[in-house]
Formats: C-alpha cells, structure tokens, sequence
C-alpha cells in the first residue's frame, strides 16, 4: 500500500440510522463516504494533489484521498476524491413540492378522458429556445416512448404534436393558437448561465399579453427542471429526471377536468 492513501486506524461509528442527522453511506452507517470528482486549473503534479486535498478538506471532508489525477489539457487537472463528511442533513424537515395527480397508464388515461371529457385533448411539445436536444421531448411525445412507457402520440384520447427543437416562442405559440391546444409541453435541457430561466419566462409572458396563459395548460419538463421552479415560473407543472409520459398525460388530463368543474 503506497501513497498513504489507507488508514489502517480503528474508526468506531454510531450505526444508528437518525432521520434528524443523515450522512451519506459507503459501507457502514454514519460512515459520511463520499466519491467527488473536480478539475482545478493547474498542471497536474504532486503540489495540485496537495491542493485538491486541501479543497476536501474546506469543504468539510475528514480523510480526504485523490485515487485517480490526470491533466486533461496543458494546465487543467482532473481529480477523483474520497472523503468522508463532518455534514448532516436533518431528513424529517424536508419538503419538496410535487406535482399531485393519480399516475395512470395510457390505457388508464384514455379512459379517463372517454368517461370525463368526451373528446380528444390537443397537446402540443416542443424543445423551445436554442435548445436543440429532442431526447425528451421525443420520451414523452413520440408514439414508442421511452424505458416502457408509450407516448402521448400513442394515446387514443390524446392529439399529440411534436415539433421538434429549437422552436421560437413565438412560432410555438402560433402553432398551438392553430390547432387549438388544451395543453403545451416546453422541454429544455440546456441550462447554461439559466437560459431555460429566460426561455420559459418568456414563453409565460407571451401567453400572458396574448391572453392565452389560463386558457391553456402549460407543462414544462428537463433533467434539471423541478415541480418548484416550473411554479415560481408560472407553469402548472414540471417534471423532471425519472418521470414519463404516464406522469405528464395523468397531470393533463386531471388538471383539465379539474378546470372543468370551476367553470
């Protein structure tokens, strides 16, 4: 063993699990091992390992090891770490908002929509903005879906338009105003320095001046969107990683009837 990277010294943990004072988990309880990786812009050497080390350890990481460096340019080093944390996080105060819907499955929607709507709703998607990434807009709308879970374009009761990426604001809304849309889905995967923050906002402040934003559904969704920053934005949902079509029609579809009932 080389390096001094191993310390062969007793370490005893409190192997209760507290709900009120979690620690990430390596292989015991209470352990606090975490695996980070970083690059920092110096030459790789023995002085940059120092430095990496150094970083754990202000970042409150006992231990600290740097098991794999490499200079990926002249001049910029990458590292991978271990360390173990002096942190907790208090997981019984932790509220994150959702978006509240009975998930069901296509044929479960249809049904749905059959017995409480008696028509076919128009959804329209698309990647807005820059964006050029059809990954997810593809998941959810495209008829084979993704990881299972068929589209909205399979969809009997549903009238799905993809319309791809790097669809303007502005031409998105026109063609929802053509085919009379119940509900739009913004996807953005791009989120360098907020450009989904300004995309979306703006989408919102169109529907706005248009009078259009209580007359349509508006459903946002990206692996770096949230339910909480999609409603700080003013849409009536957002989905983010691990969620499907199954989670976006189900949302739609209660969320119109519910509309239905105030009228």
């Amino acid at each position: 063993m080389s390096g001094g990277l191993y310390s062969m010294s007793a370490k005893e943990f409190d192997k209760t699990l507290d709900l009120t004072k979690v620690k990430p988990y390596g292989d015991t309880m209470n352990d606090g091992k975490v695996q980070l990786s970083f690059t920092l812009p110096v030459p790789a050497s023995a002085e940059a390992t120092e430095a990496a080390k150094q970083l754990l350890k202000s970042m409150g990481f006992e231990n600290p090891l740097v098991v794999y460096y490499r200079e990926l340019t002249p001049g910029y080093t990458f590292f991978n770490c271990y360390g173990s944390t002096i942190h907790t996080v208090d997981f019984s105060s932790i509220y994150v908002p959702k978006v509240e819907s009975n998930v069901m499955d296509m044929n479960q929607t249809d049904d749905y929509i059959r017995e409480n709507i008696g028509r076919k709703l128009v959804v329209v998607g698309a990647s807005t903005g820059t964006d050029a990434h059809t990954v997810g807009i593809d998941a959810i709308m495209n008829m084979k879906g993704y990881a299972g879970h068929f589209g909205l374009e399979r969809y009997e009761m549903l009238e799905a338009y993809n319309l791809g990426s790097q669809v303007p604001n502005e031409d998105f809304l026109a063609k929802a105003i053509e085919l009379n849309a119940d509900a739009l889905l913004v996807s953005q995967t791009v989120t360098q320095k907020d450009i989904h923050i300004k995309n979306m906002t703006e989408l919102v402040e169109l529907m706005e001046a248009e009078g259009l934003r209580d007359k349509m559904i508006l459903v946002c969704g990206g692996p770096r969107i949230s339910h909480e920053l999609a409603k700080e934005l003013g849409y009536d949902a957002g989905f983010g990683m691990n969620t499907y079509a199954d989670d976006v029609a189900s949302f739609i579809v209660q969320e119109f009837v519910k509309r239905m009932s105030v009228k």
